[in-house]
């Protein structure tokens, strides 16, 4: 199991993803662990490295007795990183991750290239509430604090959620002694006098359900007062990225992702998506029957389709290529219904992705189209079969 010795302790972590993409370091919330990013994972490996970690006292990671501060979290994270060799990193935190990342722009921001702060605050709340939550849980434990902490991370009907369920398992798997710690961190921790020096473009994200750091008096303070930072607000409570987590994902990636290169020629990185989903041997063929009167249209199509809507993050390439042909088959454009059977299966489509696109073409764009759907793909299939 991947451990990084910290010195005075041990932390457990997972590094996913290619080398050579920039480092995202995802930071959870009191009473979770690294398991909570799950959500996120798949869409954000295709543009980062991904270094997921469980802060001390939390999940495999060692839980030294006492209190613990959040300079001390922050100091963490940061011996985690130089223990792989990362000098720069982007930081998302979300609640106490999030008074991390507060202490690393504040006190290291040379090594964070952007910030993301969910669900956080520069001070949670009045101390006592932390300090009766941390006797609470050392006298008996965290099942004693669960069914408050459940009802503050998620909203009433998503409780009985297996999002829930899996959080709840890993708050009941707490250490008490970790979680009294990190109690300790935020009953201390006031960074509202230092956010005017954050200078690391910063992202807030709040939630309009989350009643353990609201938009008021929380999110709207770390938005005012951090120079220059952006904010959204989604219909969640305190553990967002999983109550709503595609628009939580699209907006670490709507403020992660590098403006376009004006030096990049669109027609060139468009060419690049399209060979990606078409391959090479339908792009050369295209290319090659491109004539005078046709060219501007193939351009049109390399730019707007392949460079500007193929490109966006919002949609893997697998759900584009099943929305093309279920578009497709409902309009009976069966030339480009039967191009992207064969690019799909190709790639990264499988007789049952086709199966269910069609049947749900059935239901909502009628019987017929998917008859001559079905009839199309089982001749593609036999094709397929045959060239592997």
């Amino acid at each position: 199991m991947p451990f990084a010795n910290l010195g005075h302790s041990r932390a457990f972590y997972r590094l996913e993803g290619k080398l050579g993409l920039p480092v995202l370091m995802l930071s959870h919330s009191i009473g979770t662990d690294h398991a909570m990013w799950d959500p996120q994972v798949t869409s954000l490996l295709p543009y980062f490295q991904i270094l997921r970690y469980d802060i001390r006292g939390h999940g495999a990671s060692d839980a030294p007795s006492g209190d613990y501060t959040v300079e001390q979290l922050g100091r963490d994270a940061l011996s985690l990183a130089d223990s792989l060799n990362i000098d720069k990193f982007v930081f998302c935190g979300i609640s106490l991750g999030g008074a991390v990342g507060q202490w690393l722009a504040s006190s290291q921001p040379v090594r964070l290239s952007k910030l993301v702060l969910a669900n956080t605050s520069p001070q949670f709340g009045p101390t006592a509430n932390w300090e009766n939550r941390r006797t609470t849980v050392l006298r008996d434990g965290t099942a004693a604090i669960a069914d408050m902490a459940m009802s503050r991370f998620f909203s009433p009907q998503n409780l009985g959620s297996s999002e829930a369920a899996s959080v709840r398992s890993a708050l009941l798997g707490t250490d008490r002694t970790g979680y009294a710690g990190c109690c300790a961190a935020l009953r201390d921790f006031n960074h509202t006098a230092t956010l005017p020096m954050i200078q690391v473009p910063t992202l807030v994200i709040a939630g309009d359900r989350d009643v353990s750091t609201p938009w008021a008096g929380h999110g709207e303070i770390l938005a005012r007062d951090i120079p220059c930072a952006e904010s959204i607000q989604l219909p969640a409570a305190h553990l967002s990225n999983l109550e709503r987590p595609r628009s939580f994902t699209a907006a670490l990636l709507e403020f992660l992702q590098p403006p376009p290169d004006p030096r990049v020629d669109p027609i060139k990185a468009g060419s690049a998506t399209r060979r990606a989903v078409l391959g090479n041997q339908h792009v050369d063929k295209a290319i090659a029957n491109a004539n005078d009167f046709n060219r501007e249209f193939q351009d049109l199509i390399t730019r707007y389709a392949w460079g500007a809507i193929w490109t966006r993050p919002g949609l893997s390439h697998r759900t584009r290529r099943l929305l093309v042909l279920a578009t497709t088959a409902a309009l009976g454009r069966w030339e480009e219904f039967t191009l992207h059977v064969r690019a799909g299966l190709a790639h990264e489509l499988e007789p049952c992705d086709l199966k269910e696109a069609l049947l749900q073409t059935a239901i909502y764009a009628g019987v017929p189209a998917a008859n001559t759907g079905f009839h199309i793909v089982s001749e593609q299939l036999k094709a397929w079969t045959e060239d592997i």
